[in-house]
């Protein structure tokens, strides 16, 4: 079966770029990202591993931690890091796995026979303290991450986990958030103390609570 929102991440062992890991140990109580690639010295993934690195201080301040995952070997990766270091001008810091097994792709679901046999897809999953899948992004080979976008659901989803909130439409840290529909009308002051407009009984805007 595939691996769907709200199920628990699988635990693994694997090789990585930076050591022999245990998945639950690595993220200990941080956030994770983990994002699959079809394979080293390819030129989109060569960006986007560049990208996630310049982005380092993003992922630490909301308590994220990044590991990327290929099907090729650690000797590759590391020959494949000097690579994107040079090229996009960053140093890579987090572990890329060395899944050559095909074990850990086959667990999260991350090859699609229809797009490529042996050959992992572009799998993005977002995972939470407890282990928890919370979000799932699937890429075609030709298309680049925007890890903009991913930002911003890593925002959302971390203040969705601690309060009573939606976030709507193309909301960014900061904006007005959506009061759940659980929450009574009449309870929404005490709750919410930042005030709340009710644009339908079924949609109440409140400012951003932890703002």
């Amino acid at each position: 079966m595939s691996l769907r929102l709200g199920d628990k991440a699988p635990n693994f062992h694997a090789k990585t770029s930076q050591g022999e890991i245990d998945f639950y140990t690595f993220l200990g109580d941080s956030w994770g990202v983990l994002f699959s690639h079809p394979g080293d010295y390819t030129p989109v993934c060569t960006t986007e591993l560049g990208k996630t690195a310049s982005l380092k201080e993003e992922f630490e301040k909301r308590n994220v931690k990044v590991i990327a995952l290929s099907v090729d070997s650690v000797e590759q990766h590391a020959g494949w890091i000097n690579d994107i270091n040079e090229t996009q001008d960053v140093e890579v810091t987090f572990p890329i796995i060395a899944d050559e097994s095909k074990e850990i792709a086959e667990a999260y679901d991350m090859i699609h026979p229809n797009a490529s046999v042996n050959a992992t897809i572009r799998s993005l999953f977002i995972i939470d303290p407890n282990k928890i899948v919370k979000l799932i992004i699937s890429y075609p080979a030709s298309t680049g991450r925007n890890f903009q976008e991913i930002l911003r659901v890593i925002d959302s989803l971390q203040l969705t986990a601690y309060h009573s909130v939606a976030t709507p439409a193309d909301w960014k840290e900061g904006e007005d958030v959506v009061v759940l529909p659980a929450i009574k009308t009449e309870d929404i002051p005490a709750k919410f103390p930042k005030g709340f407009t009710e644009v339908k009984p079924y949609l109440r805007m409140t400012p951003q609570p932890n703002k």
